[in-house]
């Protein structure tokens, strides 16, 4: 899915790309994880009703790369800026998207009236394990401009079971080609050594309902991440699916759960 009418919104350090589709309450903003993109977001709108806003963050797609560093509190900036642009009161994150969301919701705990947070990777601890080292890899594959290489190691993370089928490697390709030529080879090397809070215990604050996605022998995000985060925020609703990839074995699942959740 490329996505149609992208425009560009003035953001705190940079132009970032955004999608807006539908129309109508609730609106909702929707932020990828890292090295993702507003077509590997958008089926996670796809029973939300509303208006649903999806952006591009820094380095990724057709968003400048600024020269200062990837923390998340940058992340968090664009994403608000995004969300006040279109007055969006309700938010999706996924991976560095979820840990966006959070490193925001520090000092603006009530921005929101409902949160999904999808595959958090990383709370208040740093992480420096293998999955967390294979990014730097896929860093040297999107600088070296190897489109193949890219897709190959795409798919190296995703179940094995799901790696030949051909929906899966079409993804891996279009989604190499959307990296290939952009700034994220940066931020794959940095921000998978960040947190995106320094104390857990200032999420506690949230007062929305939030939902809690993550699945089982993910090692790119552990459950146990999400489990933390359930015992933090105060109106988490916690669902953890079995392996097998949230997006391939349990696309209609997490619809299902994103659809209903995020419907008034």
């Amino acid at each position: 899915m490329t996505p149609p009418h992208t425009r560009l919104v003035v953001g705190p350090t940079g132009d970032l790309e955004v999608l807006t589709a539908g129309h109508g309450a609730p609106h909702t903003v929707f932020a990828h994880g890292l090295a993702g993109s507003i077509p590997t977001t958008r089926p996670y709108a796809s029973k939300v009703p509303g208006t649903r806003t999806f952006l591009h963050f820094r380095g990724h797609g057709s968003s400048t790369t600024p020269d200062d560093g990837w923390q998340y509190v940058d992340l968090a900036a664009e994403l608000w800026t995004v969300a006040d642009h279109v007055g969006a009161r309700q938010a999706l994150g996924i991976s560095m998207g979820a840990g966006a969301l959070c490193a925001g919701l520090t000092t603006d705990p009530g921005r929101f009236e409902r949160l999904v947070l999808v595959l958090p990777a990383a709370i208040d601890r740093p992480r420096d394990d293998a999955a967390m080292a294979r990014l730097a890899g896929l860093a040297d594959l999107v600088d070296a401009g190897d489109h193949e290489g890219v897709a190959e190691h795409l798919l190296g993370a995703e179940p094995v079971h799901v790696r030949s089928e051909p929906g899966v490697r079409q993804w891996a390709r279009g989604q190499a080609d959307r990296l290939v030529g952009t700034g994220v080879g940066r931020a794959l090397r940095t921000l998978p050594h960040r947190v995106p809070v320094a104390d857990r215990a200032l999420l506690s604050r949230v007062t929305a309902p939030v939902l809690l996605l993550a699945q089982e022998g993910d090692p790119a995000h552990p459950a146990a991440v999400a489990r933390e985060l359930a015992e933090v925020l105060p109106g988490a609703m916690l669902q953890v699916l079995p392996p097998g990839g949230i997006m391939w074995g349990h696309r209609s699942r997490v619809r299902d759960l994103v659809g209903e959740f995020l419907t008034p």
